[in-house]
């Protein structure tokens, strides 16, 4: 069993089609482990809850959050299915970054950072992980966002569970490509 496919499956299905695999997600996009286990296991006999945990667990992105006793379990964020994942209002650092790819530049320079499909604008904290996000979408292109102004313009920002800088737009006038 491959758990690098298992876990972008779960991704898949965590947030954005419950629907795949027979399972709902609740306003704050809990989902039942055992409904989960149940779903995943009809096309990959042998799921179980070892493997789920381990999956949770060795996720380098941190993606999947299970409640205290185990019987619900979430992706932290991503979502496009709308949900409430409790997120905490905090002030960013001075500077979050954004990596892209070079396609995408004319349209982010044009409209600025908007969430498309997702919740959120998804920003990082750092250069180097901005970078890697990029270089999943071709040539890499990487934007200093103005985070500290924006907030001190009213703008919101939470931070997920796993590091995740979350806004809901970043207009143009606070980009700067690194």
């Amino acid at each position: 069993m491959n758990l690098t496919n298992l876990s972008k499956y779960m991704s898949l299905i965590l947030r954005h089609k419950p629907e795949a695999i027979g399972i709902s997600l609740d306003e704050h996009g809990w989902a039942s482990v055992n409904d989960l286990i149940c779903g995943i296991e009809k096309n990959n006999p042998g799921f179980n809850m070892d493997i789920l945990e381990q999956i949770v667990r060795t996720d380098s992105k941190h993606r999947y959050s299970f409640n205290e006793d185990k019987s619900l379990i979430r992706a932290n964020q991503g979502h496009s299915v709308n949900v409430d994942v409790e997120l905490k209002e905090k002030e960013p650092p001075e500077y979050l970054y954004h990596g892209t790819g070079e396609k995408y530049v004319k349209s982010i320079n044009q409209d600025g950072l908007i969430p498309k499909s997702r919740l959120y604008v998804h920003l990082s904290k750092d250069i180097k992980t901005a970078e890697n996000v990029g270089k999943r979408h071709g040539k890499e292109v990487v934007y200093r966002i103005n985070s500290g102004q924006m907030y001190r313009d009213g703008y919101k920002f939470y931070l997920s569970e796993n590091g995740i800088w979350l806004t809901k737009e970043v207009p143009v006038k606070y980009l700067e490509i690194m």
